[in-house]
């Protein structure tokens, strides 16, 4: 399917392609102790992001997807949407100049509740199909946690930093 507009415009080039961010979520851990969730994101190009997260629950992960991206303010505010194999659906809002991340997941009961099996890196099969079958556990696919969560951006700069590259043929699903 098309997007409309198309994401690889002016605007897009100049606000985030090849962006890299590394933002800290303020939570708690289950014994109700402050813990800071630390994730990293790549705007790679209009339709891949890569990522990695170092903190919280799922620390561990690396992955890259399949993005969608629309610009809510040009220079302000842009929303990047994914789907992951998990079945967890992920939306991400970045302020630029506030320098905020702002984010719903809705986590397939699998990932969620199963988070170490959640761990590890894409480019290793056994883990891809790992989390595909993480989306299979519950009732249903309505059978998600959802969380909202804002994050504070503590690095921006441009090109993957310690994040591996990918190719544009590699599966994302």
């Amino acid at each position: 399917m098309p997007i409309h507009p198309p994401t690889a415009t002016p605007t897009f080039n100049t606000d985030l392609l090849n962006r890299h961010l590394i933002y800290n979520y303020s939570a708690h851990d289950k014994a109700g102790n402050p813990e800071t969730w630390r994730y990293e994101m790549w705007f790679y190009n209009e339709d891949r992001i890569v990522y990695a997260i170092h903190g919280g629950p799922m620390a561990g992960r690396k992955n890259f997807q399949t993005a969608t991206y629309q610009c809510i303010r040009p220079g302000e505010l842009w929303q990047c949407n994914w789907l992951e194999e998990t079945g967890t659906i992920c939306s991400l809002v970045y302020d630029i100049p506030n320098r905020k991340i702002t984010t719903l997941l809705g986590f397939s009961r699998g990932h969620w509740v199963k988070n170490v099996e959640a761990r590890g890196d894409k480019r290793n099969r056994e883990d891809m199909e790992r989390w595909r079958e993480l989306a299979r556990v519950g009732e249903s696919q309505a059978d998600r946690v959802l969380l909202s969560e804002q994050a504070d951006v503590v690095e921006v700069f441009w090109g993957k930093g310690e994040l591996e590259g990918i190719e544009m043929g590699w599966e994302t699903l």
